[in-house]
């Protein structure tokens, strides 16, 4: 089984790979044994196109995309004394040699048929995973030699590169002229509130969460201690990771701040932030936001005013 999730060069789509995994419920389903080719910088680890003897196959189907170029045309030529089929592609060029190498063409469109329905559309319902907002900081260069937001934000993507969740990258800036952020605070409150989670750095991704109630696992990522804890503190949430735990460290040491023991600590507060105890820590501690049951600032603001 190939497609452009299968090239080196090619790429691996949402689409590509559920219009895959469709196929492969055919053929489980028929009996039929088969193997998958990966593109190495998409899975390292998975079966690649150098790897496979094309004697050990009687079959090769090519799945999803459109056929065309040499890339396809190559899979001809490798393997030669195969059946090969494409199945759910698009076709631009019906006399092509990418198109013309196939003994059959499942085509989902080409210009003298009538389109089906892409594979992705049927594939099987996978069990959703989490979705994280991403709220990070590189700034805050008041804080000085106590930064450490660049190892913060280094050692938290990496960990979440590895979490199966849809990870969504926000920012608290707002811009009128740019399409890519929020012109205004109801708007980034209409995304954060269909979160699972978020996973921040900054003061206001922790205290926007909360408002939210979603439940935020926050990450101080200045030295001893800052505004994202003082702010945890005075909202009483406790999904609090200190700057010198997520940095870079010898792996299998027990000091304080190595890469194992920070990991520990994002493992343990992302169960609690998405289980029952964390979810409803944080709908509560909104309905205290919006009930104005937290004291800030502004409650000493007249006063300070002189206004009676």
């Amino acid at each position: 089984m190939t497609g452009w999730f299968s090239f080196l060069h090619g790429e691996a789509t949402a689409g590509d790979v559920l219009a895959l995994e469709r196929v492969e419920a055919v053929l489980r389903a028929a009996g039929q044994a088969y193997d998958v080719v990966w593109s190495p910088g998409f899975r390292a680890d998975g079966t690649h196109v150098e790897d496979v003897d094309p004697a050990a196959y009687t079959h090769l189907v090519f799945v999803c995309g459109p056929v065309h170029g040499p890339q396809v045309e190559e899979l001809h030529q490798r393997f030669a004394h195969c059946v090969r089929i494409a199945v759910g592609v698009s076709v631009v060029d019906p006399a092509s040699a990418a198109v013309t190498g196939f003994h059959q063409v499942l085509a989902r469109d080409a210009p003298t048929a009538e389109p089906t329905t892409d594979l992705a559309a049927r594939a099987p319902a996978p069990t959703a995973p989490p979705v994280v907002g991403v709220i990070l900081t590189h700034g805050q260069r008041e804080y000085g030699g106590r930064r450490r937001h660049a190892e913060v934000a280094e050692a938290v993507t990496g960990w979440l590169s590895g979490k199966d969740c849809a990870r969504l990258e926000l920012e608290t800036r707002l811009d009128t002229h740019d399409w890519r952020l929020c012109a205004t605070p109801a708007q980034l409150e209409a995304v954060l509130a269909r979160l699972d989670l978020v996973v921040t750095d900054r003061l206001h991704g922790l205290v926007l969460a909360l408002r939210s109630g979603v439940p935020a696992l926050a990450v101080d990522p200045v030295a001893g201690g800052a505004k994202v804890t003082a702010q945890a503190h005075a909202c009483g949430w406790p999904a609090l990771v200190p700057a010198e735990n997520p940095e870079t460290g010898e792996p299998g040491t027990r000091k304080s701040g190595t890469r194992e023991s920070g990991t520990r600590e994002l493992e343990r507060w992302w169960a609690w932030c998405l289980g029952d105890d964390g979810r409803q820590a944080a709908r509560r501690i909104g309905a205290a936001f919006r009930a104005g049951g937290r004291a800030d600032a502004a409650d000493g603001l007249a006063e300070a005013l002189g206004i009676r």
